[in-house]
């Protein structure tokens, strides 16, 4: 055997030992995943159950020129995690109220906390925007449904969310959260003063909750 045929074996040898190695840790990879993925799907992880309790409405006034609206809420929103063997990670909420899709109070940051298996969680966030310009569309809208004696405001939650399974936390996931909040006036309102102009809502209303 020639000096040349030598060297052809090596490097066919190193070749097949690359090849195998990568092979093995493929194949750890796709192991590791599937395991991962036959757990998932095993537990089946479900979406947190979020309800909007009451709203207090401290200030909810339109411009005289219907140009801005100044809102101060509270809010009280709870969350469950329905799930048996799945703790859920909330890492940053952020809540807030919009109107007829229009954002009209800032962002409220809610305190990241850890909910074990079937566990609640109760919020009770003040929510805050003083004369924040809105489309004359959206003053005109108001002012009808203020006539009408109700209004639709949407409170919002936009965060970040991890599933704990055991021992294994998954990655961060988008969580958005809409409650319907319906505000009556006049003869329409079904509200308790709790103070000077000060009127609380008990609501009990259900939100859409998308992860």
């Amino acid at each position: 055997m020639t000096a040349k045929d030598c060297g052809h074996d090596d490097e066919d040898h190193h070749k097949k030992l690359h090849r195998r190695l990568f092979a093995a840790a493929l194949g750890f990879v796709i192991v590791v995943l599937f395991l991962i993925l036959l757990v998932w799907l095993i537990l089946r992880p479900t979406k947190p159950h979020f309800i909007l309790q009451d709203a207090t409405v401290y200030a909810f006034n339109l411009s005289s020129a219907a140009t801005t609206l100044t809102t101060t809420l509270q809010i009280t929103l709870s969350s469950r995690n329905p799930n048996d063997r799945i703790g859920i990670y909330y890492d940053k909420i952020d809540v807030y109220a919009a109107y007829h899709g229009q954002q009209i109070t800032l962002p409220t940051l809610l305190p990241a906390n850890y909910q074990g298996h079937k566990d609640v969680t109760v919020w009770s966030p003040f929510l805050y925007g003083n004369a924040v310009p809105v489309a004359p569309y959206t003053g005109v809208s108001l002012t009808q449904d203020q006539i009408a004696g109700t209004v639709l405001v949407n409170i919002k939650i936009d965060g970040r969310v991890r599933w704990k399974v055991g021992t294994f936390i998954s990655g961060k996931y988008h969580l958005y959260v809409n409650c319907p909040a319906y505000i009556n006036y006049g003869g329409r309102n079904n509200g308790v003063a709790v103070g000077p102009a000060v009127i609380k809502y008990q609501l009990i209303m259900d939100c859409h909750v998308d992860v």
